[in-house]
């Protein structure tokens, strides 16, 4: 009797979870699939590029101007040499 109960002491003792099953008339992807959905997020997509261009072109002038203002710097001090 005391060898059956430490047998049954040492066997593994196992949990099993219950299985869970949804059922749902949608499939995985039905919203990501929509039109309107679709329609949104390219909507999303094409505002952030044009704000990426917009900051591009911001920076782009900027760099410009920096190098209009260096340019003219540096034909006043030819034309300044040059009279000397």
């Amino acid at each position: 009797m005391l060898s059956r109960l430490v047998a049954v002491r040492r066997a593994p003792r196992v949990f099993l979870a219950p299985a869970r099953s949804y059922s749902d008339s949608r499939k995985e992807g039905s919203v990501a699939s929509s039109k309107g959905f679709s329609a949104k997020e390219k909507a999303h997509e094409d505002q952030y590029i044009h704000q990426h261009e917009l900051e591009k072109i911001a920076k782009l002038k900027a760099s410009m101007e920096a190098d209009r203002k260096a340019l003219e710097e540096i034909e006043k001090n030819i034309a300044d040499k040059a009279k000397k």
